[in-house]
């Protein structure tokens, strides 16, 4: 197989490396994705991830909590995430590093664009956890942000579900799955499997957004490699 694109973003779910539990990690789908990132580095992509963290926290749970310390516990919770991703790729002998929007020195460097375009091209993986950095916004745009900023050609934008649909496919049997939807249409039609904040980011910015099923099997590496593969276009 061949890889498509020469340097990518991949925005993982958090609750998708939950499983079934719906928190905390499952060891067997954090092995399957690690396994599969290790695949794409090694077709010679140069890889870069953005995790989220609603399998520890997300900002809607808070109640009457301030907007901005549940969404500051959301950020800690992508850094719990990226930290985990980055211990399991580094035993499969992918070498890998993390930076994050705010310090929390010593378990992972501060964000810095100049030195993770230079460890993308030492081939390593980087994880940017911590979201932007600032509450109000979610880990969809800082997915959209780092990839601007390393001047990735695409974002593999790993879901739940296998696309994108015109209503929620698991409320709604007859949902239709798009293969291909143009930024303004998705954001005229207030579509929900991306923050709109995060697509007009990329519209702006000409980074198109490929949305796929995480846990279908070889997701990530059909997404990187294969034309067909299944899933939805936004650009």
């Amino acid at each position: 197989m061949t890889a498509l694109y020469k340097r990518v973003l991949i925005k993982i779910s958090g609750e998708a490396l939950a499983g079934e539990k719906g928190t905390g990690y499952d060891g067997e789908i954090i092995n399957r994705v690690v396994e599969q990132i290790k695949r794409v580095r090694e077709l010679g992509a140069e890889v870069s991830i953005v995790v989220g963290g609603g399998n520890f926290w997300r900002g809607r749970q808070s109640l009457d909590m301030n907007r901005s310390t549940a969404d500051y516990m959301g950020m800690l919770a992508t850094v719990m995430n990226s930290l985990c991703l980055q211990e399991a790729l580094i035993a499969k002998g992918v070498p890998t590093i993390v930076q994050t929007a705010f310090s929390v020195m010593p378990v992972a460097r501060p964000f810095d664009r100049r030195e993770a375009d230079a460890a993308l091209k030492e081939g390593k993986v980087v994880i940017f956890g911590g979201g932007t950095g600032s509450p109000f916004f979610s880990t969809d745009t800082a997915a959209s942000l780092r990839a601007c900023e390393i001047e990735a050609d695409v974002i593999l934008l790993a879901k739940n579900v296998d696309g994108i649909y015109d209503s929620d496919p698991k409320t709604n049997p007859n949902a239709k799955r798009y293969d291909c939807i143009s930024y303004m249409d998705f954001i005229a039609q207030g579509l929900k499997a991306m923050d709109t904040s995060a697509v007009t980011m990329c519209m702006e910015n000409n980074v198109p957004i490929f949305a796929f099923a995480l846990l279908e099997e070889n997701s990530i590496v059909n997404a990187l490699c294969s034309k067909n593969a299944k899933g939805t276009w936004i650009k």
